[in-house]
């Protein structure tokens, strides 16, 4: 199917949808050097320039030594995140972990910079947040913003995410902690 083709089904006035395909060692280590025609053939997709740069580097690089250092890692670290349509690589979005000694998880997820504004930020946080809700070890699920991040913070709004906090991160400076429990008290108005 081509991505006309794909487009055309979506609803026009629907959210896009997302799939999120897990990147095991052997693709973090790809996109660690910079290799994205090496990842892609392993995650089914063409991996563009922002899988190469240097934040995704750094990243891969991290979550590769977690994953060695912690087999049981997999499953809870970064994914490739596809549209579910025409299957071209949006963004890439996951866990920093498994859930530590209070049964917490800390999301996190980037769109590609000229697919912003289109709804797949939304889209990830839904699919994150229904892996979370349906693991029976998570019971709190955390988010840590920017303060000049407006569109992540509207993007957490309406999930139940509650202002906890703030922290200083080394790498992205002042950040704002919001948690919510998983799964959500009935109710609060989550789709």
């Amino acid at each position: 199917m081509t991505n006309k083709e794909a487009r055309a089904r979506r609803r026009p006035d629907g959210p896009p949808r997302v799939r999120l395909v897990e990147m095991t060692a052997p693709v973090l280590a790809a996109l660690k050097d910079g290799d994205t025609a090496t990842a892609g053939r392993l995650v089914g997709a063409t991996l563009g320039a922002h899988f190469a740069d240097e934040e995704m580097r750094w990243l891969t690089g991290l979550r590769l030594d977690q994953l060695r250092a912690v087999p049981s890692r997999a499953g809870w670290l970064t994914d490739v995140v596809l549209d579910a349509d025409d299957g071209r690589a949006v963004g890439h979005a996951g866990f920093h972990g498994p859930p530590d000694e209070r049964r917490r998880v800390e999301i996190g997820y980037s769109v590609l910079p000229e697919l912003r504004r289109r709804g797949y930020a939304r889209a990830i946080l839904a699919e994150l947040l229904r892996r979370a809700d349906a693991s029976p070890e998570v019971a709190i699920v955390r988010a840590s913003i920017s303060p000049d991040n407006a569109g992540s913070l509207a993007t957490i709004a309406g999930h139940g995410f509650e202002r906890v906090g703030e922290q200083w991160d080394e790498r992205d400076g002042l950040e704002i902690v919001f948690e919510r429990p998983a799964p959500p008290p009935r109710g609060n108005g989550e789709a």
